[in-house]
């Protein structure tokens, strides 16, 4: 996973502007989850976050960069949460599942809001591209690990690990876990015997 050091927005001591940026977001957070996506305004957010709209056009210039503010952080959030739930796994295998069951829980409790985002234009237009650095960061890690623990070639453990990337529903989360996992690790152990 990609090294994530330094200060994780809503995870961190913060400076005042950021404690307002973040809670501006949380606001508009809020308001999304509650299913009100056109409700996310610049005096939605203002009212819910006991603001003047002055304040919200401060640290934002519209309500599509209060919401692309959102994705990145909600983006950010996630990816941290990853990486660290990776990071306490002890093995390769241990790590797939964690990465495989994380993105599945994520899916269940984050899907929707993503969604909503996605749909409001609140996807910033780099993220795209950041999304695509962390998955390449993400492959050559854990093929790096195969590479190191079942002595694989990189080429054959990047191949195989690229599956991750398939989207899951929600209904056979638990089944899609074991597949992957038992896919993932038969395919890597079979090509070090080989």
């Amino acid at each position: 996973m990609a090294d994530l050091s330094g200060p994780v927005a809503g995870t961190s001591t913060k400076t005042a502007p950021l404690n307002r940026r973040d809670s501006l977001l949380d606001a508009a957070g809020t308001l999304l989850a509650a299913g009100d996506v056109a409700g996310v305004t610049m005096e939605s957010v203002a009212s819910a976050s006991g603001v003047s709209r002055a304040l919200v056009y401060k640290h934002f210039g519209n309500r599509l960069e209060v919401l692309a503010a959102l994705f990145e952080r909600e983006s950010r959030l996630l990816h941290a949460q990853l990486t660290r739930a990776v990071a306490d796994a002890e093995d390769l295998e241990a790590k797939l599942r964690a990465l495989v069951e994380g993105a599945l829980a994520a899916q269940a409790s984050r899907g929707a809001t993503f969604a909503a985002l996605l749909n409001q234009g609140g996807r910033p237009t780099n993220q795209r591209a950041v999304q695509r650095r962390r998955d390449r960061a993400t492959i050559r890690y854990f093929a790096a690990l195969a590479v190191a623990e079942l002595g694989l070639e990189q080429r054959q453990a990047a191949l195989v690990l690229q599956q991750w990337r398939h989207r899951p529903t929600p209904e056979h989360a638990a089944e899609l876990a074991d597949a992957y996992v038992a896919f993932a690790m038969g395919g890597l152990r079979r090509m070090s015997s080989a």
